[in-house]
């Protein structure tokens, strides 16, 4: 399960994930991130309560950012050590901002 809490001030556009990040609710995550960046300079995703992220959620990611490589930027923020390690092991922490 996922819960998505978007908080949306001006041109940002702060998302902030808790639980599961797979197969089953990538398409959710894709869903409402993809529609809510239209007009935004600068997304944060707070994945601070994010435990587990697949390659299905990945995707949703790398998407998100190639439309923010357009107009703005997109920073990952609170990952968690299991999440950071699945983004190194990718080759993801060299595409994403992740602070």
């Amino acid at each position: 399960m996922l819960n998505i809490n978007k908080e949306e001030n001006g041109t940002n556009l702060t998302v902030s994930l808790e639980g599961r990040l797979d197969t089953t609710t990538a398409p959710q995550l894709e869903g409402e991130l993809i529609s809510s960046l239209d007009g935004k300079t600068e997304v944060v995703l707070d994945m601070e309560k994010l435990e587990y992220i697949s390659s299905a959620g990945l995707r949703v990611l790398l998407s998100a950012q190639k439309i923010m490589n357009k107009q703005g930027e997109m920073v990952i923020k609170n990952a968690s050590e299991e999440v950071k390690e699945i983004f190194d092991v990718t080759g993801f922490s060299d595409i994403l901002t992740v602070e």
